[in-house]
């Protein structure tokens, strides 16, 4: 494992807690709802889906509510721990995405939510993505796209590591985020068809009160009308049969 993946694996070991506090309550369950339906959307229902990042389990939770199961594979241990708990019809597992550890054509899907950025090799990802989907498995990842107001977190990440300050993915990690172009350019090259890149989430869970209220009313129209406005990127194919 390369240092910047033993860095990730210890700050999500540290911070697993607090990430499943931040996501599971308030305005961060209601963003992480919204980008999950997203998701849901692009996937069959009541299949076997293999949940990248799966962190503390939470879109697998709500796949296996609506009658699926799966298998979520995550580096943290500590997030492993909590959607171990979480899962009960499905299986999680300690990997890394880039080199998964299945036989091809496994399962119906394959899914990551806000994990895509810390990918080094995303080309390696979906390459093994589209091995161990079934033929016409669908694969969707949502993650922070790239646009004006993401281009300066590198940044800030990197100074929030040197004084320490304890806040989920607050660390210089080598974060990529990529546009519809690039998001295109690796799902063709990997092979996948029917490809479909949007945007979405305009209220993310950063904003404080009263903006995300706000900013929540206005997110039909947002992702609709001026989606470059939007977070988050969601990327979407399907592997030919």
């Amino acid at each position: 494992m390369s240092g910047t993946h033993e860095k990730v694996q210890q700050h999500y070991d540290d911070i697993a807690e607090l990430y499943d506090s931040r996501y599971n309550q308030s305005r961060g369950k209601a963003y992480y709802r919204h980008i999950s339906r997203h998701v849901l959307a692009r996937i069959p229902h009541g299949k076997r889906i293999l949940d990248l990042g799966c962190g503390t389990g939470l879109f697998l939770k709500a796949y296996e509510e609506q009658g699926g199961c799966g298998t979520g594979l995550d580096i943290s241990r500590g997030m492993l721990d909590k959607a171990r708990s979480r899962c009960t019809a499905s299986d999680v597992t300690l990997g890394n995405a880039e080199i998964l550890p299945f036989r091809n054509d496994s399962f119906d899907a394959v899914t990551s939510l806000l994990a895509f950025s810390y990918v080094h090799r995303p080309e390696d990802l979906l390459s093994e993505a589209w091995r161990v989907l079934r033929p016409g498995g669908s694969l969707a990842i949502c993650t922070l796209g790239k646009h004006f107001l993401t281009s300066g977190l590198p940044a800030v990440y990197t100074v929030a590591e040197v004084i320490k300050l304890r806040r989920i993915g607050m660390g210089a990690f080598g974060e990529r985020y990529y546009d519809r172009s690039e998001m295109t350019g690796l799902l063709e090259d990997a092979g996948f068809s029917e490809i479909t890149i949007n945007r979405c989430s305009f209220a993310h869970l950063n904003l404080v009160d009263p903006l995300f209220g706000l900013a929540k009313k206005l997110e039909p129209i947002v992702e609709e009308k001026i989606p470059h406005l939007a977070y988050n990127i969601l990327a979407s194919g399907k592997k030919t049969p």
